[in-house]
């Protein structure tokens, strides 16, 4: 059954190119955001900073290596796009944005975060599996996104930050390897971390 629905996600993710250039962009600079952070430093709530092992082995690679390593068909952030009762109650009370807000997380934290969320209401409002797909969200959320503004979305941007972390935090099978194969350039292992990087995605919506 798995492997059947693993198929399925990863065909369905070629039908997605339109979407990636974007994407890839995102990864590449939250991968900046993680190489260049102290651990103490994130700007987490609830534990969701990203594992110090993670960052730790981002930090060492060059620019050109993250540009390879964000190259996957998925997210590699995340800001509980999995979780449908946070968002469907975010996006429906909203927030009153002020300066204040972003003023108290740091300047590339907020930047990145409104990028992200503007990227999920376009991908939830492009394609019924698209946002699915790449963040991992339920249907039930893209909808939500979808039933918004985009200057809705700006009120959110500093609440959310406290939960930006790395996808699959837990994984430190998936990171070590995704670094790894980045760092040695080594094109044939990015493409085997990617395909693991779609079944931890697969098996993330198994009930």
């Amino acid at each position: 059954m798995q492997e059947a629905i693993n198929g399925g996600w990863i065909r369905q993710a070629h039908f997605s190119n339109g979407m990636l250039a974007p994407l890839h962009e995102l990864n590449h600079r939250f991968l900046d955001l993680m190489g260049s952070c102290r651990c103490g430093d994130w700007p987490a709530a609830d534990g969701a900073a990203p594992p110090a092992e993670v960052i730790g082995r981002i930090a060492p690679l060059s620019t050109e290596q993250r540009a390879s390593a964000s190259h996957c068909p998925y997210a590699l952030f995340d800001l509980r796009f999995q979780e449908d009762e946070h968002w469907r109650a975010r996006l429906a009370a909203g927030a009153a944005w002020r300066v204040a807000d972003e003023a108290a997380i740091d300047a590339e934290t907020a930047a990145f975060v409104r990028l992200a969320l503007f990227y999920a209401w376009h991908a939830a409002s492009t394609a019924k599996l698209t946002a699915q797909l790449l963040l991992g969200m339920s249907e039930r959320t893209a909808a939500a996104f979808r039933s918004v503004t985009l200057h809705h979305l700006l009120g959110l941007v500093a609440s959310e930050s406290a939960h930006l972390t790395a996808r699959w935090p837990g994984s430190s099978v998936f990171w070590d390897a995704l670094t790894r194969a980045a760092a040695r350039r080594d094109p044939a292992r990015l493409r085997r971390i990617q395909l693991f990087g779609l079944q931890l995605a697969a098996a993330a919506r198994l009930p």
